[in-house]
């Protein structure tokens, strides 16, 4: 199984860790195309190259991938884009929100009955939660 896994980048990575415990635990049962997320090699001033190629790059991988995860307690245009994106061509979409972000989830995502929305306290909680999903 592929993921693209997606978290916000430029829109504030108040959320980075979880990001890599996240990735660590996916990497353990799929291919997660977005391995980078969450690996420290990414500043919140995003990754130093060439939008169009993080563009082609990015979307081509959404198309490829057999499931998407996105970590949305962090508004993110990008993030947004990518379940978008995600939903047009088909791929499922699994979002995952912190109930302790100061942050309102976007009712585009709450509404959304294609989603399937994750709300956690812990990545423990999180990671057992995708556990189910990933069975």
């Amino acid at each position: 199984m592929k993921v693209y896994f997606a978290g916000s980048i430029t829109g504030g990575m108040e959320f980075a860790k979880q990001y890599e415990q996240l990735n660590d635990f996916l990497k353990t049962k799929a291919i997660v195309l977005t391995e980078h997320l969450g690996s420290g090699k990414i500043s919140d001033q995003g990754e130093q190259l060439e939008a169009d190629y993080i563009f082609k790059r990015d979307t081509d991988w959404i198309k490829e991938s057999d499931l998407l995860i996105a970590e949305v307690s962090t508004p993110s245009l990008g993030v947004g884009y990518e379940i978008a994106l995600a939903e047009q061509v088909g791929t499922p979409i699994v979002c995952l929100y912190n109930k302790k972000s100061l942050k309102r989830l976007s009712g585009m995502i709450r509404g959304n009955k294609k989603i399937t929305l994750i709300y956690y306290e812990t990545i423990e909680e999180a990671i057992q939660e995708l556990k189910k999903v990933l069975a």
